[in-house]
């Protein structure tokens, strides 16, 4: 990614963070967006999770960013009726920089193509 590239990425995710801000009252870190997209992704809306629920809405959060780019394809639900995702192919070997700029860029993507947020610079 090139200076101009990281520059609309992170123009992008300001504008993100500072409309879910609106909604919630604090801008949320990746963290918490994770955590945001996993509710929505489980379909079941807000209610209290337990410390390793919250974790796997987190990992349901990741595999379905990640599926964007092929690397997971959701192959059903468990008996909870949570989503199941299978890898598809091994990610290449990241910094963690790396990997926090490709899942703000996936979850960028998500906001503006699953929810119909518009992130217009």
């Amino acid at each position: 990614m090139d200076q101009v590239d990281l520059q609309v990425l992170k123009d992008k995710w300001e504008r993100l963070t500072a409309h879910l801000a609106e909604q919630f009252g604090e801008a949320p870190d990746l963290q918490t967006i994770l955590f945001l997209i996993g509710v929505q992704e489980l379909g079941k809306g807000p209610m209290k999770y337990s410390k390793d629920e919250k974790q796997d809405l987190m990992h349901i959060a990741v595999c379905r960013l990640l599926s964007n780019f092929g690397y997971y394809h959701l192959v059903g639900q468990d008996e909870q009726g949570w989503p199941s995702w299978e890898m598809q192919k091994k990610l290449p070997p990241l910094t963690l920089r790396e990997q926090d700029l490709l899942l703000k860029q996936a979850a960028i993507e998500y906001f503006e193509l699953e929810i119909g947020i518009r992130i217009d610079l």
